[in-house]
């Protein structure tokens, strides 16, 4: 394993971390005139800035250390913080195979980092080649994987990620926020093997909280604490922190509503693909699909005056549109509005 300082920017190794007044002192009982509070109202007080009781119930769930979680407003949160501690603007890249997540772009252009994009193959997979060119690609300092990946539904494959941690040179990010969709195993079961590897969740998706913006982080305790040292003092609120706590303490219910959106998914695809105006139909691991139809745009728009809200991802991937997975009763009014259109 690698020394985690390789991945870092030498003025994040010796920033000073603002010490927030919650920071000094964590209880909740006591005559608080520290940090500048209005003493009267029931939402007066700052929220814990480490999320500590967020962090345990997570830690026992996904069986890491609390020094292994950062916990962030959002997954976009995170990424942005992975870019500022590792690359320096106007001199680093970062790398995204594409298709995928557009936030990677912006937040790159936002930091001033040159982005690099590998593009996948026609089934949205990594080949050998692939790999060789982003492990050999000199000044890479970070490489964004998404898998499953955004918007084309699909895992990434197993054994050339393996490669990928072994020979890159920088970080490489996993963003497994549709990975409860899917069969394949979490990459935060094999964390201690790669010093590089960090994974980002979150609780927008399976669990239902997209209004709430908490995303999580998963890797080494060097890394997290470098996260940790450079975030917001107050990054995610008190409401927002006891938003997923309860999310976590009724996860026999998410699992059943993950459950019924596999089976819809299943149900969307085997039904729109009857349809004449779907050309061709992506696999999913996620909780949407990818089709390839015959006009997008049109579609898009049709869709969307009947009051469906589809995304048109022709410009990731020509004439497409991905369809989210909603309720039955919602997935059934897709279905029809395609079938009445061919």
């Amino acid at each position: 394993m690698k020394d985690i300082q390789a991945y870092i920017r030498p003025g994040m190794l010796k920033l000073q971390a603002y010490s927030s007044a919650r920071n000094e002192f964590q209880a909740e009982n006591g005559i608080f005139l520290d940090a500048n509070e209005n003493p009267f109202g029931t939402l007066n007080r700052y929220p814990d800035p480490l999320q500590l009781e967020l962090k345990a119930r997570l830690a026992e769930i996904k069986n890491v250390k609390t020094s292994q979680l950062f916990i962030g407003n959002g997954s976009d949160e995170l990424i942005d913080l992975l870019i500022r501690i590792s690359c320096e603007p106007n001199q680093d890249k970062i790398g995204i195979l594409s298709p995928t997540y557009g936030m990677y772009k912006v937040l790159a252009d936002l930091n001033s980092v040159e982005l690099v994009d590998f593009r996948l193959n026609d089934e949205f997979q990594l080949t050998q080649e692939l790999v060789d060119a982003i492990c050999t690609t000199n000044d890479l300092k970070v490489l964004m994987i998404c898998s499953p990946n955004n918007p084309t539904g699909n895992c990434l494959d197993v054994q050339l990620l393996e490669q990928i941690f072994q020979r890159f040179k920088g970080l490489v990010l996993i963003d497994e926020a549709y990975i409860d969709f899917a069969e394949q195993e979490s990459w935060i079961a094999r964390l201690n093997e790669f010093s590089n590897c960090i994974v980002s969740q979150t609780f927008s998706k399976a669990f239902g909280l997209a209004n709430a913006r908490v995303g999580v982080a998963y890797g080494s305790e060097e890394l997290i604490g470098l996260l940790t040292k450079i975030k917001a003092p107050y990054n995610v609120s008190g409401l927002n922190q006891t938003a997923a706590l309860n999310a976590l303490n009724r996860m026999d219910e998410i699992q059943e509503e993950i459950a019924i959106i596999k089976a819809e998914r299943e149900n969307l695809i085997a039904e729109l693909s009857k349809l004449p105006l779907v050309k061709k139909m992506y696999p999913s691991e996620a909780n949407f699909i990818l089709l390839e139809v015959e006009n997008a745009e049109e579609i898009y728009n049709e869709l969307l005056s009947k009051g469906i809200v589809v995304r048109n991802r022709t410009k990731d991937v020509k004439n497409t549109i991905r369809i989210s997975i909603g309720t039955p009763a919602e997935n059934e009014q897709v279905i029809t509005a395609l079938k009445n259109r061919s």
